[in-house]
């Protein structure tokens, strides 16, 4: 049995590291288009903010413990045809030199790529520019380098999502002014209008200049620096720095399957069953570039490296013959801007109501922790459930570093995979200790408060 895995991030090396542990006589090839396989790209900003170092501090495995479980890793290796009826891999190494890997099964792990969102003069401008996206360890030593080499004073984000925030305040770290640019009302637009403007005062409170309601034009290169030309409010402005970093969004890079005949679906990403399977003989996907089975939704596109993981284990099972299903995601995310987290799962009122829920949403202020034990800080908790059924269908949550928001918005996630009613989640045993909680946890009280404020008429609310 021979299987190739073709992508050196979260689903390749989890296909392979899951088929060599269910038969170690498997034979395993990961193909890998650069020369770091196994790093991990969610923890770049913690390397420019200096938190983490050196970079190679990043690799979740070392070139040496991959190659202990007994795969094979071709290196700085492009695939760049899948011989479908043949099961053949045609690839491209460094030099440029083509040759072919026979396979009995196929894992394609690709990914995703950043996209420029229609903004003029990011194809044109590079790192040489002071112009930087930042996807991959390619990315990271170019405006590593950038910042080593021309040390500069001020940089515009284009982009207030998760990585933006963070490389927020990692830029901010190393002293440089930051200016973030927001085509939304608010920052991190995963979140409620209402929790993201928390969001934004951290920002603010760091010395973050934030502007929203911005749409970016084009980025252009003058003796001034770098000017980003953009649209607020109906008015045209402009705003310069010595370096732009733009992290807009990505899109699935399917080429490979596409080309190969694989059908595209929501997001333009590869579709594939809950087995991982794409339809063509022998040959699986998962990760930032294939369809996501959402538990509320359906079918979707959700790129989170989380899902990656797990969609990789189970193509790297199947792939050997297996029958594991993945059981689907409810959008687990989170975040750390300055000394505030932010979080989210499942769906926000809107994205309930299109998907033809009966949806309610109220929020709620709660203690971390019982008042009296010096320390508490409120987590703002935002609920949403369905008024008929009472079925909880999303939660928003946002409080200081140290307040346990991150678990606390697990505790919804679970709840949201076991389908719990709103009010079901007032039966879960929590902990409980002064120091730590309340008899009623904060993610209790807010439920409670949903209910209290909607008074849903199904039967079982």
């Amino acid at each position: 049995m021979h299987l190739v895995a073709i992508g050196g991030s979260d689903a390749g090396i989890s296909a392979a590291l899951r088929a060599r542990e269910l038969d170690p006589t498997a034979d395993v090839t990961v193909v890998v288009a650069d020369a770091y396989p196994n790093y991990s790209i969610c923890g770049i900003p913690y390397f420019f903010s200096g938190e983490v170092q050196p970079w190679q501090s990043l690799a979740h495995r070392t070139h040496a413990d991959l190659e202990a479980t007994g795969m094979r890793l071709r290196l700085d290796t492009l695939a760049t045809g899948i011989d479908v009826p043949g099961r053949r891999l045609t690839v491209r190494d460094g030099r440029g030199v083509e040759s072919t890997i026979d396979y009995d099964a196929l894992v394609v792990g690709t990914g995703a790529l950043p996209t420029h969102a229609g903004i003029a003069g990011l194809d044109e401008l590079g790192p040489d520019d002071g112009v930087h996206v930042i996807h991959s360890m390619g990315d990271t030593f170019a405006l590593d380098e950038h910042l080593t080499e021309r040390p500069p004073r001020s940089a515009i984000i284009i982009g207030a999502g998760y990585v933006g925030l963070e490389m927020a305040e990692a830029f901010t770290a190393r002293g440089i002014a930051v200016t973030q640019l927001q085509r939304g009302p608010e920052v991190l637009s995963t979140l409620d209008v209402e929790l993201g403007t928390l969001v934004r005062a951290e920002l603010v409170d760091h010395g973050v200049v934030v502007h929203t309601g911005t749409t970016v034009r084009g980025v252009e290169k003058s003796e001034r620096g770098l000017t980003v030309h953009a649209i607020h409010n109906g008015t045209e402005v402009d705003h310069t720095a010595d370096l732009v970093l733009a992290v807009v969004g990505v899109r699935p890079n399917t080429q490979l399957l596409e080309r190969a005949g694989a059908t595209l679906g929501a997001g333009r990403a590869v579709v594939v069953d809950e087995q991982m399977r794409t339809g063509l003989p022998g040959v699986f996907a998962a990760g930032d570039g294939v369809t996501t089975h959402h538990r509320l939704l359906g079918v979707t596109y959700l790129p989170l490296g989380t899902t990656a993981h797990k969609q990789g284990r189970i193509a790297g099972e199947n792939a050997l013959g297996g029958a594991a299903r993945f059981a689907g995601s409810v959008g687990t995310q989170v975040v750390k801007v300055f000394d505030l987290v932010a979080s989210r799962t499942g769906l926000r009122q809107h994205e309930a109501v299109a998907a033809g829920f009966t949806a309610a949403t109220t929020q709620a202020v709660a203690d971390d922790h019982k008042r009296y034990y010096p320390g508490a800080q409120p987590i703002s908790i935002r609920v949403t459930g369905d008024t008929g059924t009472g079925r909880l269908l999303g939660a928003q949550l946002v409080g200081r570093l140290g307040t346990e928001t991150a678990k606390r918005v697990d505790t919804y996630a679970t709840a949201l995979f076991a389908g719990l009613t709103v009010k079901q989640i007032s039966d879960l045993d929590l902990s409980y200790t002064p120091p730590l909680g309340s008899p009623w946890d904060a993610v209790q009280l807010a439920t409670q408060s949903w209910s209290r404020d909607t008074r849903p008429t199904g039967a079982h609310a």
